[in-house]
């Protein structure tokens, strides 16, 4: 028997003595093909380009580009919420755009316009439905993931009879997405379990919600209001219990200054059961204790906070703020609670994101068209790159996180 030695498949067979049957099973091996490269997601991210439209695609290991997408329409305030592979990251444009972007080709794979302007979206629990939060004309709708096919339109009409626009939008446990409504005071939990929706609805929750967050183990869903100290809190493992007011006296309180920009509730960072949350319209980071949902401390600091961001491990709490301080980050001890190290990266420090296991911060300087990097042990300033007013950065981790 003659054996051509440029063969590049072989069959291997196993034998199995079973109950005196003799049986044999053959799988065929390939030799991969030279010609195609293999993309891991793991250790990527997406960062938008606000003034351009456009997005870049980074990688967290080398710190470096890969490459820049345009024509992603109006991205002033836009987010981002990627497929549980990783492959897919969906951006929520301020033109009502979404666009599903494909980071391992590099390449937008589908682009709808859904509505007039919207400020956010998240993605469900097994990852087949993304959900869009819009100011225009209000509600929230929810889209195929896969195809962006529209199955469920949610146009939020409050208890007054008038549609609302809707904020905090976040997935929840359970095939649940939870919302609040900005001009209705109301909080909806959105059941998706059956395959149609389910709404339970949740009123007089506060004047003007307008953000929320959801706590790191999916049970807390917790709503800052705008038109008044306090905030709504929905226990999702007793949602039968109805809204809690908590921190009576969060907000501007009698300390009024001008609100630059008003935090966002999804940078609180958590450090055992301490929360440590911006506090609007002051010159303070406060700390909650999670397990009384009172407040144990404030911590003096450079300016109105905007992010509050927990390095993953718990210990340093990260802090940028609004205008006119914007050109500088605190680091605060959650140990000690004091401020142990700041640093000026430049004109508009919009946002920070942490690698996954926190051993980097990423820091958007808007005004400087750069993208910082800093280690988190020494400080120190790893590299800069260029980017085109850049604003929010997002990692694939994120695709695993609830509420992200």
């Amino acid at each position: 028997m003659m054996f051509k030695k440029n063969v590049i498949t072989a069959f291997v067979c196993n034998v199995v003595l079973s109950s005196g049957v003799l049986l044999s099973g053959c799988a065929l091996l390939s030799e991969p093909s030279q010609s195609v490269e293999t993309v891991a997601t793991g250790d990527l991210g997406v960062i938008i380009e606000r003034a351009t439209g456009s997005v870049q695609i980074v990688n967290t290991t080398s710190q470096t580009s890969l490459a820049r997408i345009d024509q992603l329409g109006d991205l002033s305030h836009a987010s981002i919420v990627y497929s549980r592979d990783e492959r897919f990251a969906y951006v929520f444009g301020r033109d009502g755009g979404l666009t599903k972007v494909d980071i391992t080709k590099q390449q937008i794979d589908k682009r709808i316009i859904q509505g007039g302007n919207s400020i956010g979206g998240a993605i469900s629990q097994d990852g087949k439905l993304v959900a869009v939060s819009n100011y225009t004309p209000g509600g929230v709708r929810i889209f195929d993931a896969h195809t962006l096919e529209l199955k469920f339109d949610l146009p939020a009409i409050g208890r007054d009879g008038k549609q609302s626009k809707t904020v905090g939008l976040v997935d929840a446990p359970g095939h649940k997405f939870v919302f609040s409504l900005f001009d209705s005071a109301e909080i909806w939990l959105v059941d998706l379990s059956s395959g149609e929706p389910e709404i339970t609805k949740y009123f007089d929750v506060g004047l003007k919600p307008y953000d929320a967050l959801m706590s790191p183990d999916g049970r807390y869903y917790i709503a800052g209001l705008f038109g008044e100290d306090g905030m709504a809190m929905l226990d999702l493992w007793h949602p039968e219990k109805g809204i809690k007011r908590i921190l009576p006296n969060y907000g501007m309180g009698e300390k009024r200054l001008p609100v630059y920009k008003m935090p966002h509730l999804e940078g609180w960072a958590i450090s055992g059961n301490r929360a440590f949350v911006p506090a609007v319209g002051r010159h303070e980071v406060l700390v909650l204790n999670m397990d009384t949902w009172q407040q144990e401390a404030a911590i003096p600091v450079h300016g109105q906070p905007i992010f509050v961001m927990g390095r993953p491990d718990g210990r340093h709490v990260w802090v940028n703020f609004a205008y006119p301080n914007n050109d500088t980050l605190q680091v605060i001890e959650t140990e000690t609670l004091k401020i142990i190290h700041e640093k000026k990266p430049g004109k508009a420090v919009l946002h920070m994101e942490f690698n996954p296991r926190g051993e980097k911060l990423w820091t958007s300087v808007r005004d400087e068209n750069k993208v910082c990097i800093y280690d988190t042990e020494t400080f120190v300033e790893d590299t800069c790159f260029q980017a085109e007013s850049p604003s929010g950065i997002f990692f694939t981790n994120r695709a695993h996180i609830i509420g992200l």
